[in-house]
């Protein structure tokens, strides 16, 4: 056995020839160094997915169809639909339709049944030159009379209704409570053809399968109808009721 020592200060030789250990980093020390004077280094510009610029890394999104800003569904231009009564007069208060109605419909309608009633009461008085009795003929007549009382009345209120719509807007009952008919797109007078279907949808069926149901129909119609209280015979002409100025 060797008693070779080395020599006073060397260290002695390692026999498993391992190299010597680098130095250990401090507990808690971050792998790619120390981190500079003053805390957590800044994230880099353009946010967590690489973006460019202020605000992340996704482009703002495009403004809405029509440009319009917050308050503006539909913005001020592009898919915007114009309000066909935009400078027009307010739309006619329901109330009043019904009254302008009842009074054209008396001033169709007393001339009418007075006629109806003074060829009823000639017929029943007899024939005045000879004394003949004519009670029973008067009788077979107003069977079918009626029918064409009915009919005389719907022809009369059509031509009624026809013709002060297609001159100026207004019936006798719309011009005493103030109201007019207008074409919804432009506000304009109705013109004769309108008109007539106008007034065609309003009292036609009535005579030919609904009697007076068929005006309660319109009138609901009108009561029901958003946003132009439209009824029946407005939407055929394409009409609206609004106040008269």
């Amino acid at each position: 056995m060797s008693t070779d020592q080395p020599p006073p200060g060397e260290p002695p030789e390692d026999p498993f020839l391992k190299k010597p250990q680098e130095p250990t980093p401090p507990s808690g020390g971050s792998p790619y160094g120390s981190p500079p004077p003053g805390g957590t280094p800044p994230p880099p510009p353009g946010g967590p997915y690489g973006g460019s610029g202020a605000g992340g890394g996704y482009p703002p999104p495009p403004p809405p169809y029509g440009g319009g800003g917050p308050g503006d569904p539909y913005g001020s231009s592009g898919y915007a639909m114009p309000d066909p009564l935009a400078g027009m007069p307010p739309l006619a208060d329901t109330g009043k339709r019904f009254v302008a109605r009842i009074i054209d419909w008396l001033i169709v309608g007393i001339p009418i049944w007075l006629i109806w009633f003074l060829i009823i009461g000639v017929t029943y008085r007899g024939d005045p030159y000879t004394g003949e009795d004519t009670s029973d003929a008067a009788a077979n007549w107003s069977s079918g009379g009626v029918l064409l009382l009915v009919l005389i009345g719907i022809a009369a209120y059509v031509v009624y209704d026809w013709y002060f719509t297609h001159r100026s807007g207004q019936t006798l009952g719309k011009k005493a409570m103030r109201l007019r008919v207008a074409m919804l797109n432009d506000g304009s007078v109705p013109s004769s053809k309108a008109a007539f279907g106008r007034a065609a949808v309003l009292w036609l069926p009535s005579l030919l399968c609904c009697g007076g149901l068929w005006w309660i129909i319109v009138g609901i119609s009108i009561l029901v109808d958003k946003p132009y209280q439209q009824g029946l015979h407005d939407k055929a002409a394409k009409t609206v009721v609004v106040q008269s100025t």
